[in-house]
């Protein structure tokens, strides 16, 4: 994947939450704060960082992408039609039915490369690939994406020491910090404590940033290929749900809600879209 700039790649990731919030608007139903919240990250997996080819999605060397919190799937989706996966016009079918856009990942969509939706599970498939790709000598890595809801999951944590033990270091998982989850802040419904703390004790390498700086993103891709150590990395990045579009950012009813008609208009206003 050709490296782009910092300003290419927040062009793209509001782009990105243009097609999250209208395929929303338009299927009726679907998750926009989660998506809108990892939008940047997954940015500059899919447009910057990650070795994939649309022309190919099962290519042997690529680079896999697991999206653990699968509600999130809009974002995943948006970045798979604007690279081509498959025509963009389908990021309209939305949860339709015979569509290959469910409302979480599956299969049947070209890119996605292990079915989500059960929390915890995606990781767990994460370090699964982690450790194949290590057997059979592939310089590929694994992405996942983890909601911090997510980390009240027990299989969460397995996973997490299971990819210590066998040191896999082409395994890069980003902790989505947005601080709320389906009914209410995380710290109410189960205090997570100091997760870039949890996450160095069961053996990662962290990297504690601001989840919706794109320069931090990077710096941080960086660094850890710059890292000689063995350990996975762990990033977790501060975001903010609902980021980039005013009435949904932190608030926790626009966790699985689709905009109105007259709130669909306001946000692709202030996401930069003209009449």
């Amino acid at each position: 994947m050709q490296k782009k700039s910092v300003e290419e790649l927040k062009k793209i990731a509001n782009d990105l939450r243009k097609k999250v919030v209208t395929m929303v608007y338009e299927a009726g139903s679907g998750h926009p704060g989660g998506s809108l919240s990892a939008a940047d990250y997954v940015a500059a997996c899919y447009f910057s960082e990650m070795n994939v080819d649309p022309k190919n999605p099962k290519w042997e060397d690529r680079d896999r992408f697991v999206l653990s919190k699968g509600h999130a799937a809009p974002v995943q989706y948006a970045a798979l039609g604007t690279l081509g996966f498959f025509p963009e016009e389908k990021l309209h079918t939305l949860r339709q039915e015979g569509s290959f856009l469910q409302g979480h990942p599956n299969m049947t969509c070209p890119g996605i490369d292990i079915p989500t939706g059960s929390l915890g599970q995606g990781f767990a498939c994460a370090a699964g690939m982690a450790i194949a790709l290590k057997h059979d000598k592939k310089n590929s890595r694994v992405f996942a994406v983890v909601g911090d809801g997510e980390c009240q999951e027990g299989e969460v944590w397995e996973a997490a020491q299971t990819s210590s033990k066998y040191q896999l270091d082409n395994l890069i998982v980003f902790v989505d910090k947005n601080n709320l989850q389906l009914d209410g802040a995380t710290d109410e419904i189960m205090p997570l404590g100091n997760l870039a703390e949890k996450f160095k004790v069961f053996g990662f390498e962290v990297f504690e940033i601001d989840g919706n700086d794109m320069e931090q993103i990077l710096k941080t891709f960086d660094a850890i290929k710059n890292s000689s150590s063995q350990k996975p990395k762990c990033i977790v990045g501060h975001t903010v749900k609902g980021k980039g579009v005013s009435f949904m950012e932190n608030q926790v009813g626009w966790h699985g809600v689709a905009p109105k008609k007259d709130q669909y208009e306001q946000a692709m206003k202030e996401l930069g879209v003209r009449n």
